[in-house]
């Protein structure tokens, strides 16, 4: 299993870096403008002859990598937040959206396990069809339709919400109000549908092959309730497939949603990459890049881990 991580982990930061690579040889071929203020033209200008803009590709990206791995520099916004480290402007639009989705979790995973495990125990009645199709309903829809319907319900027609996420200002002063949760309200619930449906869908399909299994009759024999059997056996044997999932999902509340904070106007990581496309702030369109590439990579690797701690009789890389 130790060799297996190490493997993994060293596959995974080979996978970045030609990522990396690829992503800032396409990034600088692209135009670069002076603003029109000299002041900044001639800020801007040294500080892209310092980082070797002038030089060929091969010695820029060089520059680039000497200085992540010397001075933690993935660059300057010039656009965005002017003279600004990409670094730092990332990390700053990072609490607002893992609030967003970490409250998205927090509903969807008890109730997507809870739907899915309801619907196994009632399969083939009519419970179990009108959960399958409301799950075949959610899964379909895009999440920004789901973003739109709240919008019309609890704002337009009920009044209940508003209908975008408040600045700090507005919102107390912090992200962390009630004021401020009450504002993040419509986009957790845009959010969450969709996740509870694939989840209650994946809990169900391995519920119900559980449920089926020999040992669980085994269990019914020997005096245990339907109940205690599913929760003491069927739902732990289920649960093997589905943490997995919860994981990935809990990694990918990093990355954001970029249509669901576009929006309800979220100050977070997925509207600063849009912005950083339509501004062609390319620094920071690099540092987003890298940072999706490596939370995608993260989440994947801790599924294939996290099978082996989950269940010892699982140990991923052994022949």
């Amino acid at each position: 299993m130790g060799k297996y991580v190490i493997k993994r982990v060293l596959l995974m930061f080979f996978t970045l870096f030609i990522i990396m690579t690829v992503c800032f040889m396409l990034i600088r071929i692209l135009p670069r403008e002076l603003p029109t203020d000299k002041v900044q033209a001639s800020a801007i200008a040294s500080r892209w002859e310092a980082l070797g803009y002038n030089k060929p590709l091969l010695v820029q990206f060089g520059i680039y990598i000497k200085n992540i791995f010397l001075h933690w520099d993935f660059g300057t916004s010039w656009k965005i937040a002017f003279r600004q480290p990409a670094w730092d402007v990332l990390t700053g639009r990072l609490l607002p959206t893992i609030l967003v989705n970490l409250y998205s979790l927090i509903l969807s995973i008890p109730v997507g396990i809870g739907l899915g495990v309801f619907a196994a125990i009632k399969k083939n009645k009519w419970q179990d069809s009108l959960i399958s199709t409301m799950i075949m309903v959610f899964v379909s829809v895009p999440s920004y339709v789901y973003a739109f319907l709240v919008q019309f319900i609890f704002y337009f027609k009920l009044g209940w919400l508003p209908p975008l996420v408040y600045s700090l200002a507005d919102g107390g002063g912090s992200w962390l109000t009630w004021k401020m949760f009450v504002s993040m309200i419509l986009p957790v619930l845009a959010l969450s549908f969709g996740e509870i449906a694939g989840l209650c869908r994946f809990t169900r399909a391995e519920l119900t092959e559980t449920l089926t299994s020999d040992y669980m009759l085994l269990a019914r024999t020997k005096g245990l309730t339907r109940a205690q059997a599913t929760t003491r056996h069927a739902l732990r044997n289920a649960m093997v497939p589905i943490l997995p999932m919860i994981i990935s999902s809990f990694i990918g509340i990093l990355g954001g949603s970029m249509i669901i904070e576009r929006i309800f106007s979220i100050p977070g990581v997925g509207q600063l990459y849009i912005q950083s496309i339509n501004l062609l702030d390319y620094d920071v369109f690099m540092m987003d890049c890298v940072f999706y590439t490596f939370v995608s990579l993260l989440a994947g690797i801790a599924v294939d881990i996290s099978y082996g701690f989950i269940d010892p009789r699982i140990r991923m890389g052994e022949k």
